[in-house]
């Protein structure tokens, strides 16, 4: 450990037990899980922060939208932190690129440490009345119309639910093909030339810098400043960041899962396509047969991508619906509701 995180909180680790534990941390994006310890990342760095697990007090994520989230036109779309409470109403929290590994880690906290929330307080106080929500709409679901076809949907959702990583797999790959697909190609060679610029600058800073020349620092910290900036936004063109190298991921996952229904084992087909086999899919479907909005599977699924397109910028929705939307409407987008 060349250099040692930063404390947070009033508790404090060894030097020896804080290097072993950080080297040998699981990793989240910026931030990591020791046996110790939290890993925690500043706005530039990755884990620079610890916090020992036996401070954390709550730990859980936090969703900021930008006008234009859901329709491609908002600067950054969505931004997940993740949130950690310690000692007396300390509160951290962690900038993150990908919504999924603030998930993970949050995952894997309750995992080993079942005993730390993993809400918010106020998402808490509104657990009681989803959980009252839930029940009425097991009853509701019970005594639908299309009962029948509600069970074939909760038998698919149930199998998809064995194999998560394929689901997760086709989500990731449909956003990624999303954001290509809206990112202008000159934007990726502008960045480029930047960080080029910024390492040539960076060199001649170094250079005047070792010369003793005065100004040199000026560039040594433009060229720092470029090169990091670009190379950490997932801007710049490279084997796996292009066009081509997304679609054949999502041609890939599509491929996995389609193997996948197709042993499904049962006596009617998979009533999705592939592409839009997910859980969040079935269960938005089941709902909406259960308020027969339409009579049949393939109605709600007509319903459904109604329901999404409504869904832009302008509209407010609860977390579990915005986490249901942002995990499928890429899948949706990507082939044009077809």
């Amino acid at each position: 450990m060349l250099i040692r995180p930063k404390q947070l909180g009033t508790e404090t680790i060894s030097t020896d037990i804080l290097a072993e534990d950080k080297k040998h941390c699981r990793k989240f994006g910026p931030c990591g899980v020791g046996e110790e310890a939290l890993y925690l990342n500043s706005f530039y760095f990755d884990r620079v922060y610890y916090l020992p697990i036996r401070s954390v007090k709550r730990i859980y994520k936090r969703v900021a939208m930008s006008r234009g989230g859901f329709t491609g036109r908002g600067l950054f779309a969505s931004v997940p932190y993740l949130v950690v409470e310690y000692d007396n109403g300390k509160e951290k929290q962690c900038n993150f690129k990908f919504e999924e590994k603030v998930d993970q880690m949050i995952e894997w906290v309750h995992s080993r440490h079942p005993e730390i929330p993993t809400a918010s307080k106020e998402a808490e106080k509104k657990l009681k009345e989803k959980q009252l929500a839930l029940e009425a709409k097991k009853k509701k679901l019970e005594k639908a119309a299309a009962r029948e076809d509600i069970q074939k949907l909760q038998k698919c959702q149930a199998y998809l639910e064995k194999r998560s990583s394929l689901y997760q797999d086709l989500s990731r790959t449909a956003h990624q093909k999303r954001v290509n697909d809206r990112s202008n190609p000159a934007y990726r060679w502008v960045a480029l030339f930047i960080v080029l610029m910024g390492a040539a600058a960076a060199l001649y800073g170094l250079w005047n810098l070792l010369q003793g020349t005065g100004g040199a620092v000026y560039f040594l910290l433009f060229g720092l400043a470029a090169i990091f900036l670009f190379s950490g936004a997932n801007v710049l063109p490279t084997r796996r960041n292009n066009s081509r190298a997304v679609q054949k991921e999502l041609d890939e996952a599509v491929g996995h899962m389609d193997s996948y229904v197709k042993a499904f084992p049962a006596d009617f087909p998979f009533p999705v396509p592939a592409r839009y086999a997910h859980p969040q899919v079935l269960a938005w479907m089941q709902e909406i047969l259960a308020d027969r909005r339409a009579e049949d599977i393939p109605g709600a699924l007509e319903v459904l991508k109604d329901d999404l397109k409504k869904l832009n910028a302008d509209v407010t929705v609860e977390q579990e619906t915005y986490e249901a939307v942002m995990a499928i409407k890429p899948l949706f987008l990507v082939n044009e509701y077809k």
